[in-house]
């Protein structure tokens, strides 16, 4: 590879139970070939909880975040953005830069840009902005600059279709993530305050069923039991190598 980069992967998301509902497996799997794992939240996940204030969901949710993270032995970080009002401005920039240098990314993931919710969508932004110029010398951040762009790949939630419902694009490469599917499991099942909030918003009485569900048809498409999909960020002003694709290649099941 034309570029080394820290083996450091920061997964950063809208809401806590993001990072593991779609992107859970590939983190064990690169924990496993021994990488440290870094997972944040813009926001603190406030409206997701039935019959408790803002406050109290976010401190509920934090606990849940933190003990899934856990499981991979990760840090678990949250922005301070709200929940449902998230905004790419120059403070969630910044504080996503310093995230990125603090814990020295040398590969990030996040949402897609045109992903059905808009908190995912505002965060793809700020990440892919962040993300830019993370080492770049002027930005006005405490922390040191990282030694190159970091690598960036999107996940995807559990349909492959953008807001309006249209079609995505074929996702870059899936991943077979059938052996670590337990860790995946358990680190969903932390997120035990989701279960009331998806049987009230969408009349889902297995979440975490419905999660499972969502990785086993995208192992239909790979002829595995169970994957996730990616898509790696190739436009301009980001590095291209395939990191993750050689790490995991053992595991890399199909390019569409």
């Amino acid at each position: 590879m034309a570029n080394k980069f820290n083996k450091v992967v920061l997964s950063i998301n809208a809401h806590p139970d993001d990072a593991e509902a779609w992107n859970a497996g590939v983190l064990k799997l690169l924990k496993d070939k021994g990488y440290k794992i870094v997972i944040a939240t813009m926001t603190g996940g406030d409206l997701g909880g039935c019959n408790t204030s803002m406050e109290e969901t976010a401190r509920i949710r934090f606990e849940e975040a933190r003990k899934a993270a856990a499981v991979l032995d990760a840090e678990y970080y949250t922005l301070g953005g709200v929940d449902g009002f998230l905004f790419d401005t120059r403070e969630m920039r910044l504080k996503t830069i310093s995230l990125m240098r603090k814990v020295r990314a040398g590969i990030v993931f996040t949402h897609l840009p045109n992903d059905y919710h808009t908190d995912h969508r505002t965060t793809a932004n700020i990440v892919e902005s962040a993300a830019m110029v993370a080492s770049l010398d002027p930005v006005p951040v405490e922390e040191k600059p990282l030694d190159v762009t970091p690598l960036l790949y999107h996940s995807s939630p559990l349909t492959l279709s953008d807001p309006l419902g249209a079609e995505l694009n074929p996702p870059h490469f899936l991943v077979d993530i059938t052996s670590v599917i337990e860790a995946k499991k358990e680190m969903l099942s932390n997120h035990i305050s989701q279960i009331d909030l998806m049987r009230h918003m969408h009349k889902i009485d297995d979440f975490f069923g419905f999660v499972l569900e969502g990785n086993r048809n995208y192992g239909k498409m790979a002829g595995v039991e169970y994957a996730e999909v990616y898509w790696q960020h190739l436009g301009g002003g980001f590095q291209k190598d395939p990191q993750v694709q050689e790490e995991l290649a053992e595991f890399l099941v199909k390019k569409l």
